[in-house]
C-alpha cells in the first residue's frame, strides 16, 4: 500500500488545504511566541522553522507520518549496521566512520570501528610524513603542492571542507597548497599544471573502484606530465608522486601505485558520505589531523542527537519533515541553499549531490513507481551574491521556493573592527532577506499604495540554520544534520537513498560512443547523436573517407 493511502498522509492533505489559505505574516500575528515554539537547537546549532508555512499542529501531524513509516526503527537499523541498501546488499555505515575509538560495532564478526581507526591511523601517519617534509619528490624536493584527483563524493566533500576551514590550517600544514581536479575534459588540470613545480607536487588519486574513467584520465595526464618533466621512469614517478585512496587496492596497484602508497576504505562507504573516511585525506593535510578529528567529533555529536532525541525535538527529523510538508503538501519543488558566509561557497554544490543523488528516485523500496513527489531541485549560492542574481525570482517570480539560510553568529572576533562590521552586514542581510521572503512588504507602512511592480507578496517559506561559529566541530555537525535529513526523507518516501543507478547507464553509453568518433558508420544511432558526431568528425579531421557517412 502506498504511503499516500495512509491515515497520516490523508490527515496532512486535509490540513494542507487549510494551510494553503494562510500567509506567514498572519501566522506571526496570531502566534506571538512563534519563534520560541518553532525553533530548536543543540549546543552549537539553532534551527529556526518559524518562517515556514505551518503551525504546531502541522509538526504534530508530520511526526505522526514519521511514526507511520516506522522512522525510529529505521534510525536504529542504520546505526546497528542493518542492510539499508538492498539493491547493493549493503548497510549504510557512514556514522561508523566518526565513532570514537573506544566504541564498537560488530558486522559479520568484524569490529567496524576498530577497522575505521586503523585506516585513520594510517592516514595520520602519512599526513605526518608530508607535514614533516619527509615525503620527497623524484629529485629530493619536499612536497609543497597537493592535487586531489577525484569526482563526485571524492571531490565535493573534501573541496567543500577545505574551503570552509581554511582559517584552521596549523603551522605544520602552512607550506602545503591543496588543489582539486575533477573535470573530465582536463581543463582544470591543464590550467593547474602550468603553475606547479613537478618535483614538489603530490597527486592523490581518490576513487573507490579505481575504475572511474574521469579520474583515471586525469591521473594518466598527470603522470605523463611528471615523466616528461623529470625524465624518470614511471615506477619512480608512481613511488614519489602518487597516493591512491581506494577500496580496490589491487586495481590501484595494477595502475602503478605501490601498496605502501595507498589508503584503504570499504565498499559500504557511499561516495557522498565518504569525506569522513580516508577520502578526507586532503582535509587532514590542509587543516591537520587533529582538526580532522574535530570534524569527525562534530558529526558524531549530531549522530548522537539524531539517534537519541525524540522526533519532535530532533533537528534532522524536523528539517526533513519541513521539506516533506513543502514538497508533498504545499507543492513546492525548488529548494535554494543560501549560506551567508563566503567560506561555505561550495556547500550548495555539496548538498546538491547529497540530496539529489540520494533521493532523486521514482521507485520505492518495494519496486513500484511512486505516486508522489520525492527530491526537489536544489541549487544555491552565497547569499550576498545571490541577492544580485536570482533573488528577483524568489521575491517577485511565479515559482514557490523553499530556502535554507545558513550563517554563523560569530566571526572575526580577533580581527579588525572593519571585518567585524562586515560580518554584521552579512548577518543583517541574511535576516532581512528571510524576513522579507516570509512577510512580504507588509512590514512597511502604506505598502499597498505602491505600484504592482514594487510589491512583495512574501509567503515564501524558509528555514534558518545559525551556527555559533564556523569551526571543524560545527561544520561536522552541519554536514551530519543534512545527511540525516536526507535519510529521514528517504524513510518517509520509502526509497533507497544509498544507491545511484540513475548515473550508471550514462557512463555505459559514453564508453560505447567513444568508438563512434572514428567510425564511418553511425547508422545505428539516433539522428541527433549521429549528426553531432558528424559535426565533430568534420571539425577534427577524424572523418573517414572510404564509405558509410564519409564525404
Amino acid at each position: 500500500m502506498s504511503i499516500t493511502s495512509s491515515a497520516a498522509w490523508q490527515a496532512l492533505q486535509q490540513h494542507a488545504e487549510q494551510a494553503k489559505q494562510s500567509h506567514i505574516k498572519d501566522m506571526f500575528a496570531e502566534q506571538p511566541a512563534r519563534f520560541s515554539e518553532l525553533s530548536f537547537h543543540t549546543d552549537n546549532l539553532l534551527l529556526d522553522l518559524s518562517k515556514q508555512r505551518f503551525q504546531l499542529t502541522t509538526v504534530y501531524l508530520l511526526v505522526q507520518l514519521a511514526k507511520t513509516q516506522k522512522l525510529p526503527a529505521k534510525i536504529k537499523a542504520m546505526f546497528d549496521g542493518e542492510i539499508l541498501n538492498p539493491s547493493e546488499n549493503r548497510p549504510a555505515l557512514h556514522t561508523a566512520l566518526r565513532q570514537p575509538k573506544d566504541n564498537t560495532l560488530s558486522l559479520n564478526g568484524t569490529d567496524i570501528v576498530a577497522d575505521v581507526h586503523q585506516s585513520l591511523d594510517a592516514m595520520a601517519q602519512l599526513a605526518d610524513r608530508i607535514h614533516q617534509q619527509q615525503w620527497r619528490g623524484y629529485n629530493g624536493s619536499p612536497i609543497q603542492n597537493i592535487v586531489n584527483i577525484g569526482v563526485g563524493g571524492s571531490d565535493l566533500g573534501p573541496l567543500m571542507c577545505c574551503k570552509a576551514l581554511a582559517e584552521w590550517v596549523p603551522e605544520e600544514a602552512k607550506q602545503l597548497n591543496v588543489h582539486f581536479v575533477s573535470s573530465m575534459d582536463g581543463s582544470q588540470l591543464e590550467r593547474l599544471l602550468h603553475k606547479l613545480e613537478p618535483a614538489s607536487t603530490l597527486f592523490i588519486i581518490s576513487s573507490k573502484s579505481f575504475s572511474t574513467i574521469d579520474t583515471l584520465a586525469n591521473a594518466k595526464t598527470a603522470r605523463e606530465w611528471l615523466i616528461n618533466a623529470s625524465g624518470a621512469p614511471a615506477e619512480i614517478i608512481n613511488q614519489h608522486h602518487f597516493i591512491g585512496v581506494t577500496s580496490k587496492p589491487e586495481k590501484a596497484e595494477s595502475w602503478g601505485i605501490p601498496i605502501a602508497n595507498q589508503l584503504h576504505f570499504w565498499d559500504w562507504t557511499g561516495g557522498r558520505y565518504s569525506l569522513w573516511s580516508v577520502i578526507g585525506f586532503p582535509i587532514a593535510l590542509h587543516i591537520g589531523v587533529k582538526n580532522f578529528h574535530r570534524l569527525l567529533a562534530g558529526a558524531h555529536k549530531m549522530d548522537e542527537h539524531f539517534r537519541t532525541s525524540e522526533l519532535n525535538s530532533n533537528l534532522p527529523v524536523l528539517l526533513a519533515l519541513t521539506d516533506i510538508w513543502n514538497i508533498n503538501f504545499l507543492d513546492i519543488h525548488a529548494h535554494a541553499i543560501l549560506p551567508y558566509d563566503g567560506r561555505l561557497s561550495h556547500l550548495p554544490a555539496y548538498l546538491e549531490q547529497l540530496e539529489m543523488e540520494s533521493n532523486g528516485k521514482n521507485v520505492s523500496l518495494d519496486g513500484k513507481v511512486t505516486d508522489y513527489r520525492t527530491c526537489p531541485i536544489l541549487w544555491g549560492e552565497i547569499g550576498s551574491n545571490a541577492q544580485h542574481a536570482f533573488y528577483q525570482l524568489l521575491h517577485q517570480g511565479t515559482e514557490a521556493v523553499m530556502c535554507d539560510f545558513i550563517v554563523p553568529a560569530e566571526r572575526y572576533q580577533q580581527a579588525s573592527e572593519e571585518l567585524q562590521q562586515q560580518h554584521q552586514l552579512a548577518l543583517a542581510n541574511c535576516l532581512a532577506q528571510s524576513r522579507l521572503l516570509a512577510l512580504g512588504d507588509s512590514i512597511f507602512e502604506s505598502a499597498d499604495q505602491a505600484p504592482a511592480y514594487k510589491r512583495y507578496q512574501g509567503n515564501q517559506p524558509s528555514s534558518t540554520i545559525m551556527l555559533k561559529s564556523l569551526d571543524p566541530e560545527t561544520l561536522g555537525e552541519l554536514i551530519a544534520l543534512y545527511e540525516h535529513k536526507v535519510f529521514v526523507q528517504s524513510v518517509i518516501w520509502n526509497i533507497n537513498p544509498f544507491d545511484q543507478w540513475g548515473v550508471e547507464l550514462g557512463k555505459v553509453i559514453a564508453t560505447d560512443l567513444l568508438s563512434q568518433f572514428n567510425s564511418d558508420d553511425t547508422s545505428q544511432l539516433d539522428s541527433s547523436t549521429a549528426g553531432l558526431i558528424d559535426f565533430i568528425q568534420s571539425n577534427t579531421g577524424s572523418r573517414k573517407t572510404d564509405g558509410g557517412n564519409a564525404e
